[in-house]
């Protein structure tokens, strides 16, 4: 039996990497996915690339109350349930030390990081059958400080925060409740800090950070991928309330 069989999972920042790179992993294990994200055409696009009838899509603000609840309200008209839930959609920011760091930036980073995480739990969890799985994407960053990036440091450790508040509360319906924490992953994300970091030296940046991981590489989206097909499915039926490190090593 395929490990995700029956089961109908949301993806938010489903037209990104990792969102789309999931969802085929997830199909392929038997899932119906419904995608979520602000992007239009990157969603459609993904969808005719995946193919089928078992992916779906909603274009959806993850900072908004009311939208939040239409794509929960869209997966249950379209596929009648939901069982697993990837809180992936986030954003990057930029990169300035916090005494420059724009505040409008800020406010940006931690609406769509923190609070759009915080509504997915909210409004997914009434609607999740019991037994069900909720991943929430954090980050190395999460777990560990690191300079100019203030904004994104703080909305993924508060993550960690909302991930353990509501481990403790959809426990007694046995829904389980972790996040993921990826080191960089080569995707557009990392091009535009690889930028930040080193204006018009983006590839030496790369080269320096692929040096701090000792696995000696970035993340590829289908790394990060195998780990949320791991924890939505019920391989991990006993894992709630902790922190999943899939970094080569860089948090050693």
């Amino acid at each position: 039996m395929k490990k995700l069989e029956n089961k109908v999972a949301i993806i938010t920042g489903g037209g990104g990497s990792i969102g789309k790179i999931t969802a085929r992993l997830f199909l392929d294990e038997g899932a119906k996915v419904l995608l979520v994200d602000m992007n239009k055409e990157a969603l459609q696009k993904t969808v005719d690339e995946l193919g089928g009838n078992n992916v779906r899509f909603s274009v959806a603000d993850v900072t908004k109350s009311e939208q939040v609840q239409q794509y929960v309200a869209d997966a249950v008209k379209f596929f009648g349930k939901i069982d697993v839930f990837f809180n992936n959609a986030g954003i990057e920011g930029v990169v300035k030390p916090i005494t420059e760091y724009p505040e409008d930036m800020f406010d940006k980073v931690i609406a769509i990081n923190v609070k759009g995480v915080w509504l997915g739990n909210k409004y997914v969890l009434p609607q999740m059958n019991d037994g069900g799985s909720v991943i929430l994407t954090s980050s190395v960053a999460g777990l560990n400080g690191s300079p100019n990036v203030s904004a994104y440091i703080t909305s993924k450790h508060a993550v960690v925060g909302i991930m353990r508040a509501t481990s403790v509360e959809a426990a007694p319906r046995k829904i389980r409740v972790n996040t993921i924490h990826p080191s960089p992953v080569d995707n557009r994300m990392m091009r535009s800090l690889e930028e930040g970091f080193a204006p018009g030296h983006a590839e030496a940046a790369k080269k320096e950070l692929e040096k701090s991981i000792p696995l000696g590489r970035y993340a590829e989206p289908v790394d990060i991928a195998r780990l949320v097909l791991f924890m939505a499915s019920d391989d991990s039926k006993f894992i709630t309330g902790t922190t999943q490190v899939v970094d080569g090593g860089l948090s050693v």
